[in-house]
């Protein structure tokens, strides 16, 4: 009998800091168990409360510089003095298997991701409703200095004009819509006929023939 399987697709989040996409990324991993979290490698050192190999895999320049070299990271950038990439292996591993993986990368990681995997890729952008509400949200997260929070004020109007770069937006006026909004993406990008693994074949059965 032939077998039809599912390769896996990977979803990129990206927004302006405090736009959401960390917690929408959460809630779709804790709902869902065939999606994982890629993590990313960073140079910056891990904050309260991040955990080595769980939120980052944080490591030295030197070694990012190396993985650079070696053709290890799908993509890399430089954002706010720090160095971030996405390993290339757990993501190709985890498409191969059949699972979803996440990856709340920037708008240049995300151009990276394009050139490389396209047929893999699926791309949202989020937005804030409103630039007070995305300065309340950096301020209340208090993760961050006041001269980190203008700064990150700052490049959001740049990184919300590639928006048109992205297959899907979601404007995040409500946590709770936009997670729906983000698992109904997922549920219909799985059904893509290209994503059907061994589906020409079973149909061809369904069909009669050989």
């Amino acid at each position: 009998m032939t077998e039809i399987r599912r390769r896996g697709l990977l979803l990129v989040m990206s927004s302006p800091s405090g736009a959401g996409k960390t917690t929408i990324t959460r809630a779709l991993v804790d709902a869902d168990p065939e999606i994982t979290l890629s993590v990313s490698v960073t140079t910056r050192p891990p904050r309260e409360g991040e955990i080595d190999g769980t939120h980052y895999h944080f490591i030295t320049q030197t070694r990012f510089d190396e993985m650079v070299a070696k053709a290890e990271l799908l993509e890399h950038a430089v954002v706010f003095g720090h160095c971030y990439g996405t390993p290339r292996a757990p993501v190709m591993a985890a498409l191969d298997a059949g699972h979803d993986i996440i990856s709340d990368v920037d708008w240049q990681g995300s151009q990276q991701l394009k050139a490389k995997m396209r047929d893999d890729l699926v791309s949202v952008f989020i937005l804030p409703p409103s630039r007070a509400a995305l300065r309340d949200r950096l301020e209340r997260r208090a993760q961050d200095s006041a001269a980190v929070v203008a700064a990150r004020m700052s490049k959001a109007a740049d990184e919300m004009s590639h928006w048109p770069e992205y297959d899907y937006v979601i404007l995040n006026s409500d946590l709770e819509a936009s997670v729906r909004q983000a698992r109904s993406i997922i549920m219909a990008e799985r059904a893509r006929r290209d994503r059907q693994v061994g589906l020409a074949e079973f149909v061809n059965r369904l069909r009669g023939g050989p």
